[in-house]
């Protein structure tokens, strides 16, 4: 198996404290000065011949490297490929299906997931059958489908579905096919899938890892060398590359991703607490509380309830809208994992590609 090259993500060690390889890792390409922080690296070609291996930054460029390093090391992964976006990262994964192919996954998932599944592969022969992945009866007919590839998320998109990694690892695996897990919405400090038998771990970085909402990005890790040369030419082959800033601002980041999640989750757990105890919501999920119907599941796979709060007043459109437009400190945003506090309202926004009868389906 050839070699991945120098402008890629490599074996990182993985010793201590997730603090610790947070500050660390990715440290060893600090070119001739001594730099304690890297620069940028504002090039788009190189000189041929360099130590580095470099050619040009659209097949790789020292600051891809250094993020790719500390973002696999947090995951528990040998590697770690990364993208313009989240979506960048999730083309990257399905471009390697051919026509005929199946993808079996969670019946709640990321609007743009959906999309892209449903409006541009779709169109390429490949076919999406959806599952309830709670359901211990879904995850036996997954064999059925004669799956290329099983995609889920947990905690789903939006209504914070915790679903059972290892089992679904186990039945993927059944089915002769490799598990992708989407670990946007817990981020890598509070769970890692690969450790739970994924074969992939998927992030958009641009949430929790960089956790300041001024920079794009996305990641897939694995501990398998195959998939990982599919990464690197998806990367390079459909243009999938980050911005050297954007990785440089996520590096930076990512360095507080542990204390910044331990505050996500403090907050989120009280205000969750508020809503389900002294608010009008007919229902509130947060994965760290009791009531959550998985609640057993996010505390054996996940150190934390993450800082996602869904919660369904029962309104109708357009009173639910005011109430969104009515909040202080909550801008009405998409996104999550910034020091800011949003309000989202799914169905208008980011589902809002999802059909109709879809969403309602799924709750949303």
């Amino acid at each position: 198996m050839p070699q991945p090259p120098a402008s890629q993500s490599g074996p990182e060690p993985a010793s201590g404290a997730f603090e610790t390889r947070a500050i660390h890792a990715g440290r060893d390409f600090v070119g001739e000065t001594g730099a304690v922080t890297p620069p940028v690296w504002l090039t788009s070609t190189f000189e041929y011949g360099n130590p580095g291996g470099f050619d040009y930054t659209r097949s790789g460029n020292p600051n891809f490297r250094l993020l790719g390093r500390a973002v696999a090391s947090l995951e528990s992964a040998e590697f770690a490929t990364v993208f313009a976006s989240g979506v960048s990262a999730i083309t990257a994964i399905v471009s390697g299906l051919k026509s005929g192919d199946t993808v079996v996954a969670e019946e709640n998932i990321y609007g743009c997931t959906y999309r892209l599944f449903a409006r541009v592969f779709a169109k390429f022969g490949v076919s999406i059958e959806y599952l309830d992945f709670t359901d211990p009866a879904s995850l036996e007919k997954i064999a059925e489908h004669r799956p290329a590839l099983v995609w889920i998320e947990s905690p789903t998109n939006p209504n914070l579905k915790i679903i059972d990694i290892a089992a679904a690892a186990e039945a993927a695996h059944a089915a002769g096919a490799p598990l992708v897990v989407d670990n946007t919405f817990a981020s890598s400090y509070l769970q890692r899938p690969l450790e739970l038998g994924a074969d992939l771990s998927l992030l958009s970085t641009t949430k929790y890892t960089n956790g300041h909402s001024d920079a794009l990005g996305g990641a897939v890790c694995t501990n398998d060398p195959a998939w990982h040369e599919r990464m690197i030419f998806a990367q390079k082959a459909l243009g999938l590359q980050p911005a050297p800033f954007d990785c440089w601002l996520t590096l930076r980041g990512l360095k507080t991703e542990a204390i910044r999640m331990e505050r996500h989750c403090a907050n989120a757990l009280r205000f969750a607490e508020f809503l389900e105890n002294e608010s009008p919501a007919e229902t509130v999920r947060y994965p760290f509380l009791p009531s959550h119907p998985q609640h057993e599941i996010a505390r054996r796979q996940m150190r934390g309830g993450s800082g996602i709060v869904t919660a369904d007043f029962g309104f109708d459109l357009e009173t639910t809208l005011r109430l969104v437009e009515s909040l202080r400190y909550f801008p009405k945003a998409e996104s999550l994992g910034g020091v800011e506090s949003l309000c989202c309202h799914p169905a208008s926004m980011t589902h809002a590609s999802v059909p109709r009868e879809q969403r309602e389906k799924v709750g949303i």
